[in-house]
């Protein structure tokens, strides 16, 4: 199967959903944990295809099907202001913890209602951030380092000289790739946070 990297479109919202649905649970499927199966996507990956500072390329088929996709902003700060004004609250509406039953949907409708921000180390190294994903079948074949490349080259465009991302600790196989592409640990950075500088 030939694959390839395009800029996302809104029109690959669904699939951008779906990606990280099936990806959210340290890289496993989340299926079974949510109800709502859209919760995962309306914090992780949906927003980046919305929001100011924002970009988002995805991996396709030969039908132009997403199978991954890498997101982020080149200025997280402006992206939190901006998710907190006019995203979280719009969709924490739609999504009452108290009505939920799996804690899946809980804990993701909490997160509507209670954002975590980046912490400040993380800003300070660069004000970009990303977020990576790939269905299981196309990983381990060398497009998670195309994908990440593909993020470099566009943030370096936007003038800046590095990239972050956060990780699921459980996730030992994607720290592990992240290492092998060039991410390490940084000064200041929480356990679970991996910069890259670029050369």
């Amino acid at each position: 199967m030939t694959l390839s990297i395009r800029r996302a479109t809104l029109a690959d919202e669904a699939a951008l959903s779906h990606i990280c649905l099936v990806t959210a649970d340290a890289g496993k499927s989340a299926e079974a944990l949510h109800d709502h199966k859209e919760l995962p996507g309306l914090v992780w990956s949906v927003p980046y295809l919305h929001l100011p500072t924002t970009w988002a390329y995805v991996l396709v088929d030969e039908s132009d099907a997403p199978v991954g996709y890498i997101v982020g902003s080149t200025d997280t700060r402006r992206y939190e202001q901006s998710a907190a004004a006019d995203w979280w609250p719009i969709h924490a509406a739609k999504y009452p913890p108290e009505e939920m039953v799996k804690e899946g949907d809980k804990r993701v409708a909490g997160l509507l209602r209670n954002m975590y921000t980046a912490e400040e180390p993380s800003v300070v190294f660069s004000p970009a951030h990303i977020h990576i994903n790939i269905l299981e079948e196309h990983q381990r074949k060398g497009w998670g380092r195309k994908l990440i490349t593909t993020a470099a080259n566009h943030v370096k465009g936007e003038g800046l000289d590095g990239m972050w991302l956060g990780l699921d600790m459980r996730n030992t196989e994607a720290r592990k790739f992240y290492e092998r592409v060039g991410f390490s640990s940084f000064e200041g950075a929480a356990p679970h946070v991996l910069g890259m500088k670029f050369n």
